[in-house]
């Protein structure tokens, strides 16, 4: 987070609210009169859960970043060609 960007709050923000849901989820399975092991189910299934949605949030990022980049290129072929033709035509 030394990355200094106009999302900084936004993503401070962010963060805070994820402490404060696992505190508070943390609590409650702490506080719910069941067994221990089943505490401990419920704790690896939230935090499997916490890691597939981190995961699906990335990959989506990053093929979001891979389309646009992509598009970029394509978008500077054809600028390319285009000028390549507009000089031929013209010399």
């Amino acid at each position: 987070m030394l990355n200094k960007t106009e999302n900084t709050l936004i993503i401070n923000f962010n963060l805070f609210g994820i402490f404060v849901a696992l505190g508070m989820l943390s609590l409650s399975i702490w506080l719910t009169p069941v067994a221990l092991a089943t505490k401990g189910f419920w704790a690896i299934g939230v935090l499997m859960l916490s890691l597939a949605l981190v995961n699906f949030v990335k990959y989506r990022i990053e093929d979001r970043i891979r389309e646009d980049r992509l598009n970029r290129l394509e978008n500077a072929r054809n600028e390319k060609l285009l000028e390549e033709y507009v000089t031929d035509r013209a010399a």
